[in-house]
């Protein structure tokens, strides 16, 4: 046989290697943030360490392979270190799942040492599959080229091939595989995935005895689905359901009654439900107050439509349903999954609600209503969206607010750290005639109120005493209304306005949570 037919036929094998190993990398790095994401959250920073780690660990994949491929310019030796690469990634569920439980309690009881301990060994774990994975396109250039006539050729069309894996990996793991299996199951089939494909292409190139060699990493990988990772992913209390969206992990406790919508970390309650009551206290119930800063003659009986930004499973929409029996209620959440789980688990069945599946600026900026009430409260803790938190974004809502319509924003705070309330403050009032701060006892939030005409906090206390007369007035929305008289706060002195063109919400935010964190070190320190 000719040299350049033998040399034809191994490029073919060796392209499909170098795709797939593509395909594996950036899909084991997206799968990598969603993995830490469920247990230290998905903030800019988290982001930028993965990132930042997996590059490096491709660098030196870079480096090895052009080295081991002078060493050892064989087929086999390409193949073996995929079928590895393979392994090491089906493994990531079995080696992390016991760290990532340690994390999970770490963070419930604020243990910094053990989170930051956690998080390095788990990204360790990457280092080996994605290093392996990383020799994948300078081998193949080795093993490609027959002179150097041509190597800028097929450099070029092997990184170009790596790139449409890459290109592959990207969107595989978000859109199919982790909504489809979990993020666990979803290592153990690109892992698998890259194992058959290298097997095979053993088989065909080398010998069905050199693949048959290496089958024993198959029946690892299977062994782990079946065994390795059975039951929940966290260890939760009273644990009703737990699923993985394309956006979110999703969990529902049960305790003494109550339901809990806990997502991602799962440091915060997106949303509570308990039969017959809806008397939850918190921020919940206080979507219900901005029509209540007006004059009782000019608003609180006139609310026709509202809006909930961040609708999670429709714990406000069930008090709005409630006090205002009338008004048609207008709810976007950009997880599909978790408006099913508001659906199943939370009794989100009002009639008059409309749950959109949709980013919250994109939906209310596309709505053709105007609303006497919008609510926002879509901060995944302790981070608010920078893009709900600009100046362009307050002026799309008071755009779409009626004339004696109000707005309600949730903003998390650091106990006595208010930057980014003080923040949000400023950039609303440049908006905005008539803003408001009201703490939630008992709790790290705060609440900004916001009118679209001059208002007055005075009118919420004799609108209170108005409506505290009636008898079909709910308590829930006279216990709304007692926090927000007896928790205003006076306005902050000094804030950035955020805007679309520089909205610094984490570094603000991350800077709080370090601030007290030096702060506690030091004290015990002295």
């Amino acid at each position: 046989m000719h040299p350049s037919v033998i040399i034809h036929g191994m490029r073919r094998y060796l392209f499909i290697g170098v795709f797939f190993a593509g395909c594996t990398s950036l899909a084991v790095e997206l799968s990598a943030s969603r993995l830490l994401g469920n247990y230290f959250g998905s903030s800019n920073l988290v982001w930028a360490v993965i990132i930042g780690l997996i590059l490096i660990y491709l660098a030196v994949g870079y480096s090895i392979g052009g080295k081991w491929a002078d060493r050892s310019p064989k087929l086999i030796t390409f193949f073996s270190i995929l079928c590895w690469a393979g392994l090491a990634v089906g493994l990531i569920p079995l080696a992390s799942r016991p760290i990532l439980r340690i994390a999970s309690r770490a963070f419930d009881q604020f243990q910094i040492g053990v989170m930051a301990g956690s998080f390095i060994m788990v990204l360790l774990l990457f280092s080996a599959p994605v290093i392996l994975l990383g020799t994948a396109s300078p081998f193949a250039i080795r093993l490609s080229l027959n002179s150097t006539k041509d190597s800028g050729k097929v450099a070029g069309k092997i990184y170009a091939v790596s790139t449409l894996g890459s290109f592959l990996g990207t969107f595989l793991p978000v859109l199919l595989l982790i909504p489809a299996v979990g993020t666990y199951y979803t290592f153990l089939i690109l892992g698998t995935g890259l194992l058959l494909v290298t097997l095979f292409s053993i088989w065909q190139t080398v010998s069905i005895q050199a693949a048959l060699q290496r089958s024993w990493m198959l029946i690892v990988l299977t062994a782990v689905a079946l065994f390795g990772i059975r039951g929940p992913d966290k260890i939760a209390q009273n644990l009703i359901f737990e699923d993985e969206s394309a956006y979110n992990y999703i969990q529902v406790q049960e305790i003494n009654g109550f339901r809990f919508l806990r997502l991602n970390e799962g440091q915060a309650i997106h949303s509570i439900y308990r039969e017959n009551t809806n008397q939850y206290g918190g921020y919940w119930q206080q979507v219900l107050v901005p029509p209540f800063f007006y004059p009782l003659e000019t608003s609180p009986q006139n609310v026709n439509r509202i809006a909930i930004l961040g609708l999670a499973a429709g714990t406000s929409a069930n008090l709005a349903a409630e006090a205002f029996p009338d008004a048609i209620i207008d709810g976007f959440e950009i997880d599909p999954d978790i408006i099913e789980t508001g659906y199943r688990f939370f009794n989100m069945n009002q009639t008059q609600l409309n749950a959109y599946a949709q980013d919250a600026r994109v939906g209310i900026t596309q709505s053709r209503f105007t609303y006497d009430i919008i609510s926002i409260d879509a901060f995944r803790v302790p981070y608010i969206p920078w893009h709900l938190t600009t100046r362009e974004f307050f002026q799309v809502i008071k755009d779409h607010l009626s004339d004696n319509g109000g707005m309600v924003i949730n903003v998390a705070r650091v106990f006595d750290d208010r930057r980014l309330l003080d923040s949000l403050y400023q950039t609303i009032s440049f908006i905005f005639p008539s803003v408001y701060i009201v703490d939630i006892p008992n709790t790290l939030n705060s609440n900004i109120f916001a009118t679209k005409n001059i208002t007055d906090s005075e009118n919420l206390t004799s609108n209170y005493i108005e409506i505290s007369e009636k008898q079909n007035t709910p308590v829930f929305l006279l216990s709304a209304l007692e926090t927000a008289i007896m928790n205003i706060q006076p306005e902050p002195e000094a804030g950035r306005i955020l805007t679309d063109n520089h909205a610094p919400v984490e570094w603000i935010m991350n800077a709080m949570i370090w601030e007290l964190f030096t702060s506690e070190v030091m004290s015990e320190l002295q």
